[in-house]
């Protein structure tokens, strides 16, 4: 329960986090933001990490003058990349793994969540890599399952670099320029919540479609 609680403290306080992070590690942050980005896009098992709101903070904070301050154009080319490497490692994870990792019973790895990335893909077709950066969980399925699916290498890597470099920019400036308004910074863990729901606002109706398409067929 602990950790739990620890937890969400973290995610809804990520710039007083994040901030507590540059004082005490200084440019060793960079690093540590790069590891959360990359994990969350490039471990499959990590898709609950915060990476919406770590990079709007991160641009927040990056919007600073003080001592607290990060630079926004070190922290947007650093975090693109490790957004894109992540993906990548999914990729090949997905490639090489795939398929065997799904027949065993993980706890992380539900086969409906390989279902549901994969009918995602089948639905928008290639520009499903771009829409998937920026929506929790599917986008950390989603370079696994173009793995799985053997979909050719370059126009993966392709279409990932410009769902990275969008998603990360997105996020990083909209903090830089939104962050330190003075609603935005005295409601920041109403504004991460909002980043959340809107994330996951597309896969929910997703579901709730899907599940009630079949229902309406049933009663016809």
């Amino acid at each position: 329960m602990q950790l739990i609680t620890s937890l969400i403290d973290l995610f809804l306080h990520l710039d007083k986090h994040l901030g507590a992070w540059i004082t005490q590690f200084g440019a060793w942050t960079y690093l540590l933001i790069f590891l959360v980005i990359f994990v969350e896009t490039g471990v499959v098992i990590f898709p609950f990490l915060p990476g919406d709101s770590l990079l709007f903070a991160a641009g927040s904070l990056a919007a600073l003058n003080n001592n607290v301050s990060l630079n926004v154009f070190i922290l947007y080319p650093l975090l693109a990349s490790a957004a894109v490497i992540g993906d990548n490692t999914n990729y090949w994870i997905g490639y090489h793994i795939g398929p065997r990792v799904f027949s065993e019973k993980i706890r992380f790895l539900k086969k409906e969540y390989l279902d549901r990335t994969h009918e995602f893909y089948v639905k928008h077709g290639t520009i499903a890599i771009i829409l998937a950066r920026f929506m929790p969980f599917i986008r950390t399925f989603s370079p696994f399952v173009a793995g799985v699916g053997r979909m050719p290498y370059i126009k993966f890597l392709t279409f990932d670099i410009i769902g990275g470099a969008l998603w990360t920019g997105l996020f990083i400036f909209g903090g830089y320029f939104f962050g330190n308004l003075t609603f935005v910074r005295d409601h920041f863990s109403l504004v991460v919540i909002a980043i959340v729901l809107i994330s996951i606002s597309p896969a929910v109706y997703g579901i709730i479609r899907s599940r009630i398409k079949p229902a309406i067929k049933e009663t016809a």
